[in-house]
């Protein structure tokens, strides 16, 4: 039997069963003894023999005692010997109380109670036999049956909630398994998306403008090495170094370190994005106060937008534009280059990396619960928009 919460109850009546038929084998012992006949001798002897039957049914094989060949022909010969049993003394007639839930649980519901009855009604003939019909000698014996049926299919349907129950928790324990497998591949897959953005906003951009420096240097006059192009390069090179380093140690906005959103989008403008060929114009003022989790989403953004121009739009100046207005924030990046049709995809897969930079906006600004809208068409330049309610971040 499977361990379940239900199998101490279990033994116990399986326990209870085996006391009660051994104690009252040795009742017809006692009283072959105490009140001697003929056939005492035949009795005691059929007894310990009925007693030897049933303990050696107590060892068979659990996985062969549920309706096989063997534990049959066992049931079959212990109701034999009991009823050699019965026809010699009626006190043999007790021991078909233990013996109704031998059937019931060997022969099942129908078959065992089928045999209750028969075995009910020999017992009420053979203690009308031996000691006279009674009122109790015909009562008793229906009583005794109509409990053990009670309690026998009781019991089975216990055995049968509790394999249900071990099947249930079982099936509980392995979905527990399941989701946590699954919501710890969910995590590691969204950290590894959120890496892979503030990646591609940084090191990215940095190494994308020391290659465009690089290539600067390689076109200069070759008698005159291209020295402002490579301090550029280097200077690039080491304030993304730095950026990384602070990423790698605290995961906080290395830019906006001790600068305000504005004064951060300057100082890019200023360093990097100018030496790029880009003029790009910030208006944000610096007196707009937002928490520190929207700067650093909104200085990504930023970088994503411009990574974009400079990469595609082929164009000369770009605007910035942050402003809050009634808990509203309104942040837009205009540019005046070649524009693209939004309904074309570009050249290419669009899991491409040349298209990440806007997948990375939008999936940014979905976090953010805002929305994202792009105008643009070819030739006409492009404006990236962003809405968002400040009433769930005061």
């Amino acid at each position: 039997m499977v361990h379940t919460a239900l199998t101490p109850v279990f033994v116990g009546l399986r326990t209870g069963l085996h006391v009660l038929f051994f104690a009252l084998t040795v009742l017809v012992i006692a009283r072959a003894v105490l009140d001697p006949t003929d056939s005492s001798v035949v009795v005691i002897v059929l007894a310990l023999i009925v007693g030897a039957t049933y303990a050696l049914g107590t060892f068979l094989p659990r996985g062969t005692q549920a309706r096989g060949l063997l534990p049959l022909g066992w049931l079959a010969l212990l109701a034999t010997e009991w009823l050699g049993l019965l026809w010699l003394i009626a006190d043999a007639a007790y021991l078909v109380f233990p013996l109704f839930f031998l059937f019931l649980h060997l022969l099942g519901r129908w078959w065992g109670s089928a045999a209750i009855a028969v075995s009910t009604i020999l017992a009420i003939c053979a203690l009308g036999i031996h000691s006279g019909w009674s009122v109790g000698g015909v009562v008793g014996p229906f009583v005794g049956a109509g409990v053990a049926l009670l309690i026998g299919l009781g019991y089975q349907a216990l055995a049968r909630e509790a394999l249900q129950r071990e099947a249930l928790v079982q099936e509980l324990l392995a979905t527990r398994g399941q989701l946590a497998a699954t919501e710890h591949e969910s995590g590691v897959l969204a950290e590894r998306a959120r890496l892979a953005r503030e990646i591609h906003d940084t090191l990215a951009q940095g190494l994308s403008s020391i290659q465009m420096l690089l290539h600067a240097t390689e076109r200069a006059d070759p008698g005159r090495p291209g020295i402002e192009h490579i301090r550029l390069a280097r200077e690039t090179a080491a304030a993304n170094l730095a950026e990384a380093r602070r990423f790698i140690r605290e995961l906080t906005p290395p830019q906006l370190d001790d600068q305000t959103l504005g004064g951060a989008l300057r100082r890019l403008a200023r360093t990097q994005w100018a030496t790029q060929g880009l003029d790009v114009q910030v208006r944000v003022s610096d007196t707009v106060t937002l928490p520190m989790h929207l700067q650093t989403a909104l200085l990504r953004i930023t970088q994503g937008a411009i990574a974009n121009v400079i990469q595609h739009a082929h164009a000369t100046t770009a605007t910035v534009t942050i402003a809050v207005e009634n808990d509203q924030l309104h942040f837009t990046v205009t540019d005046n280059g070649t524009g693209f049709d939004v309904h074309l995809p570009e050249k290419g897969s669009v899991e491409r990396t040349d298209s990440f930079g806007l997948q990375a906006t939008a999936e940014r600004v979905e976090q953010l619960g805002g929305t994202l809208t792009i105008n643009t068409a070819p030739g006409q330049g492009t404006t990236l928009a962003l809405d968002l309610s400040l009433t769930e971040f005061a």
